[in-house]
């Protein structure tokens, strides 16, 4: 096992990036194909795959016969709108079919005052597949063409904001990988950055833990809100909320408060300035710097996707029993505490935190070597994930039948 021979870290305050015209900085340049309809994902695929610099968001929804998916329809403009307003995002290609039922001027118009080129195309007025590919592409092109000349600058890490997520995780997770990620955070905090985490069923049992650090007692309640919600839509399916993956299992963990003990470290320790609301009627963005927490899902994708729509440029995902993910437009640094996993997974790992388990390292040094990779990452340095090409991309929304059925409220 290779072990980092320097221990002698720099002490990062900034990172290279790109600044763009609403005041943003971004850390990669990608132009997105956002379809409005699955109907419209193969195109927005093809257009994509043609353009380097391109990437399609394909999603499930945008049309079908009444039901659920008719009012997830909220949630999904929030979170696509999220994404193009990311600052990774430079261009943006809307693709619709015609008749849909979320129609491209619903995102058209949530993006019109987008400091960024933003186009429309529909297939059914186009003419078909090939003639509207072919005015895709070159939009597309365009695009493109339109920020090769851009070359990063030297910002503070106050402009950057870290989503944290965990998934495949097993008992040392919540002794080596979370805990060192949560050094990282508080690093990243103190030197005015921001940084989000999700999965609210990975919260239960330690809500209490949490709810101590909230900086106020609104942040306070609508963390326990947050929590016995996602515990009811948990119980009305029949399913023990302390339900936990064979996976999960199999690597050593015996209840989900064990779980939720770990998986809370990798937020680190330092206040929790509040509660993100993401439902049908709105994705909050963090309103300063510091910790937040987002309501959201468990699912490991479309929990990114809800905190890179909410503006997390980088994503910091740890796993024990292991993961392949990344991510359409940010980039992805996948963190193992598992020495075992990290000998057989290496193509995907960034970062071997089973240092800490062979007692090669403390947490503070590999918090160290996290919080160094995320600034160079934020720099430009390609994540193992973007090495591989992956471009995963979900968007999650709850039934809304559930949550009226149960009296949950949509938001706080």
């Amino acid at each position: 096992m290779a072990i980092p021979e320097n221990k002698d870290f720099e002490k990062r305050t900034s990172f290279l990036g790109y600044r763009r015209p609403d005041g943003s900085v971004g850390v990669r340049n990608h132009v997105v194909i956002i379809p409005t309809v699955y109907c419209a994902n193969e195109p927005a695929k093809l257009i994509a795959g043609k353009i380097p610099g391109a990437v399609a968001l394909p999603h499930p929804f945008g049309c079908d016969e009444p039901g659920p998916e008719l009012y997830y329809h909220g949630q999904v403009i929030n979170n696509l709108v999220g994404i193009a307003e990311n600052p990774n995002v430079t261009g943006v290609l809307v693709l619709g079919l015609g008749c849909e039922v979320l129609q491209s001027e619903a995102l058209m118009e949530r993006l019109a005052k987008a400091k960024k080129p933003v186009e429309s195309l529909v297939i059914q007025e186009e003419g078909g597949t090939l003639k509207t590919l072919k005015k895709g592409m070159e939009i597309a092109q365009e695009m493109v063409d339109a920020i090769k000349g851009l070359r990063r600058e030297e910002f503070d890490l106050c402009h950057l904001t870290v989503a944290v997520d965990c998934g495949g995780s097993d008992a040392t997770s919540g002794i080596a990988a979370n805990p060192a990620v949560g050094e990282a955070i508080d690093r990243l905090i103190e030197t005015g950055g921001t940084a989000i985490f999700t999965e609210p069923g990975e919260m239960i049992g330690a809500e209490h833990i949490l709810a101590r650090r909230a900086v106020n007692d609104d942040v306070k309640k609508r963390i326990f809100q947050m929590v016995a919600n996602e515990e009811k839509r948990w119980r009305s399916l029949d399913i023990e909320p302390r339900w936990m993956s064979p996976g999960n299992v199999e690597g050593g963990l015996t209840t989900i408060e064990e779980k939720s003990l770990g998986a809370i470290q990798k937020g680190g320790t330092k206040p929790i300035q509040g509660v993100l609301e993401n439902s049908l009627h709105r994705l909050e963005k963090p309103r300063g710097k510091g910790l937040y927490l987002q309501d959201g899902t468990g699912a490991d994708v479309h929990g990114v996707t809800h905190m890179v729509a909410a503006g997390a440029q980088v994503v910091i995902f740890t796993t024990g029993k292991g993961s392949t993910i990344g991510y359409a437009v940010a980039p992805v640094i996948k963190v193992t505490g598992n020495p075992r996993t990290y000998g057989k997974m290496e193509d995907d790992m960034d970062i071997n935190a089973g240092t800490i388990i062979t007692g090669h390292e403390s947490i503070r040094e590999v918090g160290e070597r996290i919080f160094h990779k995320m600034a160079s990452v934020a720099s430009g340095e390609e994540t193992q994930s973007e090495a591989l090409g992956y471009k995963d991309f979900e968007i999650y929304g709850p039934n809304p039948f559930i949550n009226k059925a149960l009296n949950i409220k949509e938001g706080f």
